[in-house]
């Protein structure tokens, strides 16, 4: 065995070590709320990849897709077509709010997709349920904030996992989560006159 190889090995030892100190102190679990904001891309696709492993966990999902409406997109048409039993999937409102053009509508449709958010998160036999781009149907005050975070709060079983996207989070959201990411725009075709293309985006 070589330096290189003996320090490496040496430096591995210490950092396994440590890490399993570490990872003694985490024995809690609970049911997380989880936000993925931000101008980059992926807060979705993040949420569909924990989905998939949701599935592949035997874990029984939901989700409950806000503002995208009728959009075509690949995870709506795996899900429903091959995974309808492990993971319902509810579809609210019609599209982005800049093609309804309908305040009423977009409200109605928020609020019809969050009850049946509420009854999915509520549904004892369901453990994760994603709400996809609620977060731009709050940050329109599609849906009350304070009720929200309230029913999240004190009407959200213990064990069951939560997890919202979309851009522009609301601050209070932000405060009681659990787990935040943003995802931060570095480069994005768009910019560059490529349309959103399928696999990729949708």
């Amino acid at each position: 065995m070589d330096d290189v190889t003996a320090r490496h090995n040496e430096k591995m030892r210490k950092l396994k070590k440590a890490r399993d100190r570490l990872m003694a102190t985490k024995t809690e679990k609970k049911g997380l709320i989880v936000v993925h904001t931000g101008n980059g891309k992926g807060k979705s696709s993040s949420g569909f990849g924990m989905i998939m492993r949701c599935i592949g966990h035997g874990i029984p999902c939901a989700v409950v897709q806000f503002i995208k409406g009728t959009w075509t997109t690949g995870e709506k048409e795996l899900l429903r077509s091959r995974f309808a039993e492990e993971c319902r999937f509810v579809v609210s409102g019609e599209g982005f709010t800049w093609e309804t053009q309908d305040r009423e509508a977009d409200v109605a449709a928020a609020a019809a997709g969050w009850e049946q958010a509420k009854a999915l998160i509520l549904d004892p036999e369901i453990q994760f349920v994603l709400l996809d781009e609620i977060n731009i149907a709050l940050r329109y005050d599609y849906l009350d904030i304070d009720a929200v975070v309230d029913f999240l709060l004190h009407e959200k079983p213990e064990m069951t996992h939560v997890v919202l996207t979309g851009r522009n989070a609301k601050p209070e959201l932000i405060e009681i989560a659990d787990l935040v990411t943003e995802m931060t725009l570095v480069k994005h075709p768009f910019k560059d006159g490529i349309v959103a293309q399928k696999g990729v985006e949708f």
